[in-house]
């Protein structure tokens, strides 16, 4: 995955501590501008006051940053988690939101505590190619609704004339300054030279276009400790623990995704399990102040990335210049243009899709084209956990379906009169049928030696296959006889008390790993 030529990445120069030091820190700066209007439009979505998001953000934000598997990467209030929360916040109230962050806080830890952030790594590049392409066109299309107000009658109706024509050109001089500012000068975040570049002119004018302040006020205090004003019933889990699953599920699918993107990006590696337990008790924890919950936020950390941000320094900025213009800067944080914070957001977008895909779809297999393609429909249409899931569903089962045709089995006569056969593939739940197909009780001799030198049984399909074959040849009063079979599969056909003859002595010696090219082309 690439990511645009026209949008450079700043990598880190060793010019000392402190160059280091306010990289990371103007990178913040940068990323806690651009959360302002995500979380309170986030918010909106979730049906909750725009502290609520500002709250999470900060909260889930900090602990993240501080001790989270990926120093750089953003987490906060994100659209995801939002669209599943509006049902329960209009349904329940806004303090079971709170009880079921924290359920999902709790559920999060577990993941990581078990380790279960490592099988991320089960899911194919296709649908990570897919995943960051619909996720680019999300953040595309959330943008749009910048570009409506409010008429007097409350609708939201698209922009028309001056306005439009003025947010549009203020959103291409915003990505023209973010092009070419590291062209000129490297020592401040290009997008943070378009915001306040695009802020200024549009203060020093008094242009007439929506600023920050017309979405919501972002002034608040320091958020408050509360235990969710629920009753603490079996009835009330029922309520909140499919919510906390679904939000768990989510947050740790797009958080995963986002760690190995980042990890690509910057050519390091990401602590999964970490990650999943940090957000389990960033999520804990907002719950009890008051926010809404959150997991990693792609446009965010590709933000931080393309702003020089590697380190958790960057992070924890970021959320404590959140807390600061929540607290006592929320005025100047108002007059900022929404042009200027979207034009940030598009160059995003360009950065964030995977363009190599699209020369690659006639070049690679069909079903890996098929499921980059699908993928990115299920997340625009859907949501990413469910895009995800589908995506490696799909991947799966091409791969079963694949790995089913590989099964083959030679048979020679030996010259003791009895029979060999020959199996090469892997025996599993796809190539059962296959492979019973392959063998002729009625015509065989007396003896029949299967042969699994360049076969490996991978499950208890396998095995049964192995008894259903033995009983044929029983039913008909002839031996059959397997050698070369595999320590595991010796051991998993023992604890099944099964009688099938093995012939020992000739028995190699597997190792742990198998190389899949390696194997078949033995």
């Amino acid at each position: 995955m690439q990511t645009a030529p026209d949008l450079p990445i700043i990598e880190p120069k060793s010019t000392g501590v402190f160059a280091r030091y306010r990289t990371e820190i103007l990178s913040g700066l940068t990323v806690a501008l651009a959360l302002v209007p995500e979380a309170v439009a986030f918010s909106f979505v979730a049906g909750v006051h725009p502290l609520v998001g500002l709250y999470a953000a900060f909260i889930v934000g900090l602990i993240t940053a501080s001790f989270g598997g990926r120093p750089g990467m953003i987490s906060g209030a994100t659209g995801a988690l939002a669209v599943v929360m509006v049902a329960l916040v209009a349904t329940h109230g806004i303090q079971y939101l709170f009880a079921t962050v924290i359920l999902m806080g709790v559920l999060q830890i577990l993941a990581g505590i078990f380790k279960l952030g490592k099988f991320i790594r089960m899911v194919p590049h296709p649908v990570m190619l897919g995943f960051v392409n619909g996720l680019a066109i999300v953040i595309f299309l959330a943008q749009l609704s910048q570009f409506k107000v409010e008429d007097h009658l409350g609708n939201q109706t698209w922009m028309t004339g001056f306005p439009l024509y003025m947010t549009i050109g203020l959103v291409i001089l915003t990505m023209a300054i973010i092009w070419a500012s590291p062209k000129i000068i490297r020592s401040i975040p290009a997008p943070l030279m378009g915001i306040v570049a695009v802020s200024l002119i549009v203060i020093g004018f008094n242009i007439d276009v929506p600023r920050v302040g017309d979405l919501a006020s972002i002034k608040g205090g320091l958020p408050a400790f509360a235990i969710p004003d629920i009753p603490f019933t079996l009835e009330t889990l029922k309520i909140i623990l499919p919510y906390s699953f679904i939000l768990a599920a989510i947050g740790l699918i797009e958080s995963l995704l986002t760690l190995n993107l980042v990890a690509e990006m910057t050519e390091t590696h990401g602590g999964a399990s970490r990650e999943c337990a940090a957000q389990g008790a960033a999520n804990v924890v907002t719950g009890f102040f008051g926010g809404m919950g959150g997991c990693a936020m792609i446009g965010q950390s590709m933000i931080n990335v393309k702003s020089g941000g590697r380190n958790r320094l960057s992070g924890i900025s970021a959320a404590l210049f959140l807390l600061c213009f929540i607290l006592w800067a929320s005025g100047l944080i108002e007059q900022i243009p929404v042009a200027a914070l979207v034009g940030v957001m598009f160059m995003v977008v360009l950065g964030t899709f995977a363009w190599s895909s699209l020369s690659v779809l006639h070049r690679v297999p069909r079903h890996d084209a098929f499921v980059i393609i699908l993928v990115t429909i299920v997340t625009v249409y859907s949501d990413l956990a469910v895009a995800v899931i589908v995506g490696v569903i799909v991947s799966a089962l091409v791969f079963a379906w694949r790995s089913s045709k590989r099964v083959s089995v030679r048979a020679e006569l030996a010259d003791a009169g009895h029979k060999i056969y020959h199996i090469r593939g892997p025996l599993f739940f796809g190539s059962t049928a296959n492979f019973q197909d392959m063998f002729t009780p009625k015509d065989d001799p007396e003896d029949i030696v299967v042969d699994f030198m360049k076969s490996r049984v991978w499950d208890h399909s396998g095995l049964q296959a192995i008894e259903t074959l033995t009983e044929r040849y029983s039913r008909r009063n002839k031996t059959i006889h397997l050698r070369h079979l595999s320590p595991d599969c010796k051991a998993l056909l023992h604890k099944a008390g099964s009688n099938v003859e093995q012939i020992p002595d000739e028995d190699p010696d597997y190792g742990v790993a198998v190389d899949y090219d390696e194997y078949f082309n033995h």
